[in-house]
């Protein structure tokens, strides 16, 4: 046992209070030494910013002014300016390649409706979802349902704090009420009970859980709870009726028989424009009331509407005179996208500002083409299904191996190899057709018809796209990733 009297050895110890430190500040202590090192970010923020507002150059930023589509949104204007008036507007189906506007142009011309019905005190809400992520019947009516009843919940919090004011005002002087639907404040006070009633019994629509018919109902009832007239826009509405049938369109569209103090217009936005041939047709005839088609741009146009984003989303004299003449021209080659032209010029800035250079040129253009071209394969090939992965596989095998312009038998006796390899079904040779016609579709590969004389018809297949990089996404994928070698498979190509 240690003698509590015995003093400490070198090893002990000292936990009393150390004086040595008492005029020290810490803070010096702690950073004099990191003073002059950079951080992870700093060397990144050391450059000057290319960007004023890079915001401007995103799909999702609604422009003051949309150049070359006054003709549409004059068309949209003069077909909605019905809602002002307190009628029911015609519905309007836009068709359109991606990127021709049509979303923006939709959302500007309902950006003025709202706010032209508010300096004229006509009530009109506009409601916009996107089917290509609210894609069933009940996601959307719920989706709209909470979306009125929200607003409905604002309308009476407002109106119950209006009678608020007006019940003490009366109760000091009745004549306050002479010009009122009001003949006592004890009515005022009814009234307001009334709307806290209503207000307690509006109850949001959960996500899932409900049956459908009461979904409807309640989003019925919400929409009809005041006098307004709602437009309804339905982005990418395709895809709802890919999804969920036209069951939704046709619960729209016969809204406005049973609704007593609101009427129901649709715009519906849409890539196919063969869509509607499969739509009921009640349902085709009552949505299709109004057409407007936007044509793509041209390389011109799509110049123009650079030139108009990049005022405000670059620093003055970041963009070399090249720049946005290439971009307009790289996106006039893909059908005038012009969303690939703000892509494009947003990803050259991006690639600029991280080579920490004074400005935008033609090389970081190039690189961006590359870069997104590159992005979209890898996002396409990523989520195509086992078998046209399989199929693709083997093109790109045979291709490797040194054999252009595959034709479809040589594709399917390799696809057969592959399916044994890691115990997939077999498709038939007509659908493995159809799979490389998808295929091609997607631009993933160029499929071109053949006549082979007396022997009949083939496809010629090449690849549309870099080899090696399509070969590393198809190999991340589990099942595919478990085929060793491809090689003696090409190989009996030639044996057999």
């Amino acid at each position: 046992m240690s003698d509590e009297n015995s003093q400490p050895t070198d090893d002990a110890v000292d936990v009393s209070p150390d004086r040595s430190f008492d005029n020290v500040d810490l803070d010096d202590v702690v950073f004099d030494d990191e003073d002059d090192e950079q951080g992870l970010f700093d060397d990144l923020l050391s450059g000057e910013p290319i960007f004023e507002n890079k915001e401007v150059l995103r799909p999702s930023y609604t422009p003051h002014e949309l150049p070359h589509r006054k003709d549409q949104i004059n068309n949209m204007a003069t077909i909605l300016v019905a809602a002002l008036r307190g009628e029911t507007p015609s519905n309007i189906l836009i068709y359109g390649k991606t990127g021709t506007g049509k979303t923006a142009s939709a959302k500007f011309v309902s950006k003025e409706l709202e706010s032209t019905s508010q300096k004229y005190d006509v009530p009109c809400n506009v409601e916009y979802i996107n089917c290509e992520v609210t894609d069933t019947q009940y996601r959307v009516l719920a989706q709209l349902a909470n979306k009125f009843i929200e607003n409905n919940q604002e309308f009476v919090s407002d109106r119950v704090a209006e009678l608020d004011a007006l019940r003490e005002e009366a109760t000091a002087d009745p004549a306050r009420l002479d010009d009122t639907e009001f003949d006592s404040p004890e009515a005022v006070d009814a009234r307001i009970e009334e709307l806290e009633d209503d207000r307690e019994e509006m109850e949001s629509v959960p996500m899932t859980g409900w049956p459908t018919d009461r979904v409807y109902n309640t989003f019925f009832e919400a929409v009809d709870y005041e006098e307004r007239v709602v437009v309804i826009m339905l982005d990418e509405i395709d895809k709802l009726v890919e999804k969920s049938g036209d069951d939704t369109l046709y619960n729209l569209s016969r809204m406005n028989s049973e609704l007593e103090n609101s009427r129901v217009s649709i715009i519906g936005i849409s890539n196919d424009l063969k869509f509607t041939d499969f739509l009921d047709p009640r349902v085709k005839s009552s949505l299709g009331e109004e057409e407007i088609v936007f044509p793509p741009y041209d390389a011109n146009q799509l110049r123009d509407i650079l030139q108009h984003r990049a005022e405000v989303a670059f620093k003055a004299d970041a963009l070399s005179d090249d720049v946005i003449p290439l971009c307009a021209a790289f996106a006039a080659q893909e059908h005038g996208d012009a969303r690939r032209a703000l892509d494009l010029l947003r990803t050259a800035g991006e690639l600029a500002e991280r080579d920490q250079a004074e400005g935008v040129n033609e090389k970081h253009v190039r690189k961006a083409q590359e870069k997104i071209e590159l992005d979209r394969v890898v996002e396409v090939v990523r989520t195509l299904p086992t078998q046209s992965k399989l199929v693709l596989f083997s093109i790109i095998s045979l291709e490797k191996n040194g054999v252009h312009n595959v034709n479809t038998g040589e594709v399917y006796n390799i696809y057969k190899r592959l399916c044994e390899e890691i115990d997939a079904d077999v498709l038939t040779q007509r659908r493995v057709t159809d799979l490389i016609s998808e295929l091609d579709m997607l631009g993933i590969v160029n499929a071109v018809v053949v006549s082979k004389g007396r022997y009949g018809r083939t496809k010629e297949i090449s690849l549309s796209v870099p080899i090696d990089e399509t070969e590393a996404v198809l190999m991340s994928d589990s099942r595919l990733g478990d085929i060793e070698s491809v090689q003696p498979f090409v190989q009996a190509r030639f044996d057999n």
